[in-house]
C-alpha cells in the first residue's frame, strides 16, 4: 500500500523517537524516491521526532543515552535528505554561534536546538556550556555569524544574556548579529526586556525563528 506524505512523515518521526536508525534511512530514501520535498520531511519528520524525544526527556521517560541514540537516527536520515535540499534552503554562509551562558552547565536543550538549527540548513558553531558573554560576541565577530543563540536553565545565569545584547550594542553590531534566547526560565517578556531579537520555547521554534531572522521577516 502506498503511504501518503503525512504517513511517511509520521513514520520518520516515529523511527527517530524509537531510536531505529536503519528504519530512518529506509523511510528517508522512500521519501526521496517519492519526490517529496526534503526540507518538509526534515521539519515534519526528523525535527518532529527529535522534539518528541526532547519532550520524553523532560518528562524523565528518556535520559541522555536515549536522546543520543535518537539523534544518531535523526542524523542518519538527515545525511540522506540534506543532499536534496534546494540551494536557497541550504543556508550557505548563514552561521549561528550557540552556547549555554556562563554559570550554567545544563546543555541538553542547547544540543537539541543545535540539531534543529543545523537541520534548517545553518552552519552551527557550538561553544558549549558555561560561556562568558564576551566569548559569544568575539566568536560571532570572528566567524561573521548572523545569529547568536543563547540558552540557560538557571535564573541565576539569565543576566549573561542581557550582557551579550549590551556588548553587541556597545560595538554597534546589533543590526548585523541577531540574538535569540531560550531555556526553562526564559520568556518572550524577558527577551523583550533585554533587547533580544527573539525567543523560542522549543528547539523547532528556534530553527523557525532563525530562518525568519535571516529572511528579514517579522519575529
Amino acid at each position: 500500500m502506498v503511504q501518503t506524505k503525512e504517513q511517511l512523515f509520521r513514520a520518520l518521526s516515529d523511527a527517530v523517537v524509537e531510536m531505529e536508525e536503519e528504519k530512518t534511512v529506509t523511510i528517508s530514501n522512500a521519501i526521496i524516491e517519492a519526490g517529496i520535498d526534503a526540507y518538509e520531511a526534515i521539519e515534519k519528520g526528523l525535527a518532529d521526532g527529535m522534539n518528541r524525544a526532547g519532550q520524553l526527556y523532560e518528562e524523565e521517560e528518556y535520559f541522555i543515552p536515549e536522546l543520543l541514540i535518537c539523534s544518531d537516527a535523526m542524523y542518519a536520515g538527515l545525511d540522506i535528505l540534506k543532499l536534496h535540499l534546494k540551494s536557497n534552503e541550504a543556508g550557505i554562509k548563514n552561521i549561528v554561534v550557540i552556547g549555554v551562558v556562563e554559570g550554567d552547565t545544563h546543555d541538553i536543550g542547547k544540543n537539541l536546538v543545535k540539531i534543529m538549527i543545523e537541520t534548517a540548513g545553518f552552519e552551527v558553531i557550538d561553544l558549549g556550556r558555561d560561556i562568558p558573554p564576551q566569548d559569544f560576541v568575539e566568536k560571532a565577530k570572528e566567524v561573521n555569524a548572523k545569529i547568536i543563540a543563547l540558552s540557560t536553565l538557571m535564573t541565576t545565569s539569565m543576566e549573561g544574556m542581557r550582557e551579550v545584547v549590551a556588548l553587541l550594542k556597545k560595538e554597534k553590531l546589533q543590526d548585523r548579529i541577531k540574538v535569540i534566547v531560550g531555556g526553562g526560565p526564559i520568556s518572550q517578556g524577558f527577551a523583550n526586556r533585554i533587547g533580544a531579537d527573539g525567543y523560542a520555547a522549543n528547539a523547532s521554534d528556534a530553527a523557525k525563528l532563525a530562518l525568519k531572522l535571516i529572511a528579514g521577516g517579522v519575529v
